[in-house]
């Protein structure tokens, strides 16, 4: 309702000016690649940060145009117009093709994996249904596990939890999976946001828990495109 809104602006401009570098650093030291849940609109706004993504072969995954239009509602037409310019929109601005989407806060319509299918996309990380991907009712279409309470928004900003118990959960939650993994494979989401997570008193809590998680044998750090087909090779034929 403000106009302008300086607090919440700056709060999430902190995200482009100074987090994503550090998560960049954080994420370099153990070699892991991110899976970034781009707004199109970001291609436009932050080509510096799409270029540092690309020399890190990071996996571009659409996210909406950006994160104030949900999809919900929207009819058939113009959802399928509204998809195909963002899937554009991104491939273009990455140059790589998308694969995968999350809707802007977990929107869909009924039809979305449909049209999603019919650009090209091949899964979905809105239905926080499962540790592991599963087919979804339109064919060739897949979830792909994300993580709606392992996500700092929910930790921090709804819960109030410290870094201390940032790092507890992550562990705990890595614990669990890395223990079920020995009959059969677990994915593990850490769902981060770089104008949260990678603020000052909090930075260190998460270099502890990657490091905790890039210590252990037998882990595969790795995107969701990579997941998506791995599971589509073995497990959709």
């Amino acid at each position: 309702m403000l106009q302008p809104d300086p607090l919440n602006y700056g709060w999430r401009d902190y995200a482009l000016r100074v987090g994503i570098w550090r998560m960049m650093e954080a994420l370099d030291a153990h070699k892991m690649r991110a899976s970034v849940l781009l707004n199109a609109d970001c291609c436009k706004h932050y080509p510096q940060v799409i270029e540092a993504g690309k020399q890190r072969k990071w996996a571009w995954l659409a996210h909406g145009k950006n994160n104030s239009i949900f999809h919900t509602g929207m009819d058939v037409d113009t959802e399928r117009k509204v998809l195909k310019d963002i899937v554009e929109t991104i491939s273009k601005g990455t140059g790589q093709a998308v694969k995968g989407w999350l809707g802007p806060a977990l929107t869909e319509t009924f039809e979305t994996p449909r049209l999603l299918k019919e650009l090209g996309l091949t899964y979905v990380l809105d239905w926080c249904a499962d540790d592991q991907p599963f087919a979804l009712n339109v064919p060739g279409m897949m979830s792909v596990p994300y993580g709606i309470e392992l996500n700092d928004i929910s930790m921090f900003v709804s819960m109030g939890m410290t870094g201390e118990a940032f790092y507890q959960a992550v562990v705990d939650q890595f614990d669990r999976l890395y223990k079920d993994g020995e009959k059969t494979g677990r994915v593990m989401a850490l769902c981060l946001h770089p104008f949260i997570i990678n603020q000052p008193f909090r930075q260190k809590y998460l270099e502890k828990a990657l490091a905790y998680i890039a210590g252990h044998d037998a882990v595969w750090l790795t995107t969701s495109d990579d997941i998506a087909s791995h599971y589509a090779d073995n497990y959709m034929k």
